[in-house]
């Protein structure tokens, strides 16, 4: 079959029979597929990742950004000092709040303080700008509001969810405090 003048031709000619008959070989034994079931045969066999929701829980980071709480001092005393930087950094206006003197001391407290549960992304600007650690997202990520009312979060209630969380707030500090 060689010609003489290309050098070589049965060569290529044979190259390329080999070629389709590796095509024809891998389409009749339908290659595709076989790797497919190769690939879903052995992660059958290995440990199981699948979490049924409701009965068990995934961990959370201690960077989680769950329900907005409120903390206090270990003395009982509120943080906010009503300096309303969150108020100015939240970028979806879902904080509101109204600063007056506390009667003992005269010092500036935060006589109204609510947030919007609707408006709020929980993009966690407000806790990164509070320079006293007052206002915080907890870990808890199972909340809803059942009316329309409800949705808006007063200081008496984001104190006690701080109150309900705190320990947890608090531990989840101590793990993330060197990225901080």
């Amino acid at each position: 079959m060689d010609c003489g003048s290309c050098g070589g031709g049965e060569v290529a000619f044979g190259s390329w029979i080999l070629k389709l008959l590796i095509r024809l070989l891998k389409t009749g034994l339908l290659w595709e597929l076989m790797r497919g079931l190769w690939i879903t045969i052995r992660y059958f066999f290995r440990k199981k990742v699948t979490i049924q929701y409701p009965e068990e829980s995934v961990p959370s980071s201690p960077r989680f950004r769950g329900m907005l709480a409120l903390r206090r001092y270990p003395n009982g005393e509120e943080r906010c000092i009503a300096c309303k930087l969150c108020e100015a950094v939240c970028p979806a206006c879902a904080i509101t709040i109204e600063a007056g003197p506390r009667a003992e001391d005269g010092s500036r407290r935060a006589t109204l303080y609510e947030i919007d549960a609707f408006k709020c992304i929980n993009c966690g600007f407000c806790e990164e700008a509070c320079p006293v650690d007052a206002v915080v997202l907890t870990s808890e990520m199972h909340y809803s509001i059942q009316h329309r009312g409800d949705n808006i979060l007063t200081k008496e209630t984001l104190l006690m969810i701080g109150d309900r969380y705190e320990k947890q707030v608090a531990a989840d500090r101590e793990k993330d405090k060197k990225y901080r």
